[in-house]
């Protein structure tokens, strides 16, 4: 559903606009928040109600808990497209993210992180040492 990386920049009212590709499977019910890694995240309404039902499963006696409820739900706003395919980033969302005016978008299948594109090749850069560390407990079936 959504996949690769698409280069945008904000206009001087912090919009975006969603790529073409990705815009026929996003509704009004979209969801931007915060992502774990001072990135910013769309879900589609789906997604955005596994993750919901998810984080209300957890126990809220525990902090990490509480942690990630408090990240991704009080940054959480609707998400609407205009005629022009753009949406508004908030300025509570694009200082989180440290995002300016460059922007990536990046396709994560079910979902859409957004970057301040050196914070995205910094976390690229993670991902062999991450994978390494995981030494055999990953594995991918094809």
């Amino acid at each position: 559903m959504f996949w690769g990386e698409y280069a945008h920049q904000l206009d001087s009212k912090g919009r975006l606009i969603i790529p073409a590709r990705f815009r026929t499977h996003l509704t009004d019910n979209a969801i931007l928040t915060r992502g774990l890694d001072r990135n910013l995240v769309i879900y589609p309404e789906t997604a955005w109600r596994t993750v919901t039902q998810q984080l209300n499963q957890m126990p809220i006696t525990q902090p990490t808990s509480r942690a990630l409820r408090r990240l991704l739900f009080s940054g959480a706003v609707e998400m609407t497209l205009d005629k022009q395919g753009r949406i508004l980033l908030p300025a509570h969302l694009r200082t989180y993210a440290s995002i300016e005016s460059e922007v990536l978008l990046v396709g994560m299948e079910t979902f859409i992180e957004i970057w301040e594109p050196a914070n995205w090749h910094a976390a690229l850069e993670g991902v062999s040492n991450i994978l390494a560390d995981a030494g055999h407990s990953f594995t991918l079936s094809l």
